[in-house]
């Protein structure tokens, strides 16, 4: 089966700006994402995906072959769905039909080769048609979430629902930036992710971090200065 992994990166990010090439624990924040992908023997190509001229730099130097995409797919509101399309399009029209498509988000960085796997093997041995990675939440809207109305009036979002003990309440996830794999061909057919049946595998918090923020970047380090000091 040909597997390929694609990260894409954009240039810009509200959230902390630059954050695809800012320095964590020494090395580009992309980096991690390829790197793992490299080390993986099931990844025939690592493919980054990006319009920002630094990133792409960045990119070749750490192994990666870029796929430049075009402004328009790469603004603030741009669909991701759409960029996703335009890579599958690019690596068969450059490197031929493939059969896994395996998506490794930059803000990920935490991850571990097992994380990954399990996503592939789960996807691989199923019907479905992706397999995402997902985390315990550390709220509920069936017991601690509420909606804020006029006056700030508090509305507990699980309104009609007799749940007092967060032990009796349904668990949920957080979906993870860990990896999503699916099929090119659900990709191209299709309009997005949840538009077919997915199913997911768990991923613990500590390596489920994604980084969005600055507070998200300084936990991540945390983490993963701990783990180097532990290994």
């Amino acid at each position: 089966m040909k597997t390929r992994a694609f990260v894409f990166a954009r240039g810009g990010s509200k959230g902390l700006p630059r954050k695809n090439v800012k320095l964590l624990a020494g090395k580009p924040l992309l980096s991690y994402s390829i790197d793992l992908a490299r080390k993986m023997s099931m990844f025939e190509k690592v493919y980054v995906s990006t319009e920002d001229n630094e990133i792409a730099s960045v990119a070749s130097d750490f192994g990666a072959t870029v796929i430049k995409r075009p402004d328009e797919l790469a603004k603030d509101d741009s669909d991701e769905w759409l960029s996703w399309q335009h890579a599958v399009n690019w690596s068969i029209a450059a490197d031929g039909p493939f059969d896994r498509f395996v998506s490794l988000p930059a803000t990920s960085p935490l991850r571990n080769q097992h994380d990954v796997q399990l996503a592939c093997d789960k996807f691989s041995a199923s019907s479905f048609d992706a397999c995402i990675t997902v985390t315990p939440s550390s709220r509920s809207p069936f017991f601690n979430m509420v909606t804020l109305g006029v006056d700030s009036e508090v509305t507990i979002v699980s309104d009609g629902m007799d749940i007092r003990r967060r032990q009796d309440a349904p668990k949920v996830y957080d979906i993870t930036t860990v990896a999503y794999v699916t099929s090119p061909e659900f990709i191209l057919r299709n309009a997005g992710l949840f538009k077919g049946h997915v199913c997911a595998v768990p991923v613990p918090k500590a390596r489920a971090v994604d980084i969005d923020d600055m507070i998200d970047f300084k936990l991540a380090e945390t983490l993963l200065m701990d783990a180097q000091d532990n290994a």
